[in-house]
């Protein structure tokens, strides 16, 4: 069963999805979706284990509008109040997209909280001129036009080529994912986005295991990212997954469960 339960952080509610018992695995969402894409995993945990998905500041339905200005250190700091709350001292943590970036923040500021790490269908690389240039065009958006217009632009880049021919119930799923937030959460995400460092001197730094998994249609970030990230860890295995884009874990679920599943008892 997944319960949605809320703490509080300096005064702010923080939403999150928990299901199973047992050692914590920490997930973290994509931009501009919530904790709400990761429902399949939620509902298929393996044993011995507990699966918390957060949602970032800004991001879910009902979340309270933050400041305009956040920073990746911003969303991290908001997860190790979680942590903290939930009584939680280490946990294997990571994240999709975005959340590969939170994930890769978090670790700079407290390493000694990881005991594994999860990196789906990022990239380690900060934002290139153009990408930042594309940002600052989405914010445009948002604010003019609203979520709708994000998730219009963003879902033929979300998923990949056969997602959106042969299962266009994802498509629903995302579009209302991305039109549950707020202008101003999807807007405060593009900023951090744009103005995160470059975490590929970090990764040699990386000492516990790592899970990375991407999909072999993501045109995002395609699997060339991932491979060096895989190269870059030193403990860490590379798994594509057929018929997925940069949203793998909702477009081919029980792959991507298995794979994560098989992590979790491996001896990495």
């Amino acid at each position: 069963m997944i319960h949605e339960r809320f703490v509080e952080i300096d005064g702010r509610r923080l939403r999150y999805l928990e299901a199973g018992a047992g050692w914590p695995v920490v997930l973290i969402h994509a931009f501009p979706l919530s904790a709400d894409m990761w429902r399949a995993q939620l509902r298929e945990v393996p044993e011995g284990r507990r699966f918390i998905a957060p949602d970032l500041r800004g991001f879910g339905a009902g979340a309270e509008t933050p400041a305009p200005s956040l920073t990746m250190d911003d969303y991290a700091a908001d997860l190790e109040a979680l942590l903290d709350a939930l009584e939680i001292d280490r946990a294997f943590i990571g994240g999709v997209s975005m959340g590969g970036y939170v994930t890769f923040t978090l670790y700079r500021r407290a390493p000694e909280r990881f005991t594994r790490m999860l990196l789906v269908d990022t990239r380690a690389q900060a934002d290139t001129p153009e990408g930042r240039q594309a940002r600052i065009a989405m914010s445009e958006l948002v604010r003019t036009k609203g979520p709708g217009a994000v998730a219009d632009q963003m879902i033929p880049k979300l998923l990949g080529e056969t997602t959106r021919r042969e299962r266009p119930e994802v498509e629903r799923e995302v579009r209302r994912l991305i039109g549950a937030n707020h202008a101003a959460g999807i807007d405060a995400g593009i900023h951090a986005m744009m103005t995160r460092p470059d975490s590929t001197p970090e990764l040699a730094r990386i000492s516990v295991p790592a899970l990375v998994i991407v999909g072999e249609e993501d045109t995002l970030t395609p699997v060339a990212d991932s491979e060096a990230l895989q190269r870059g860890i030193q403990r860490s295995q590379l798994v594509v997954l057929p018929g997925a884009g940069h949203l793998a874990s909702l477009e081919a679920p029980e792959e991507f469960s298995r794979a994560l599943g098989n992590f979790l008892t491996s001896n990495l």
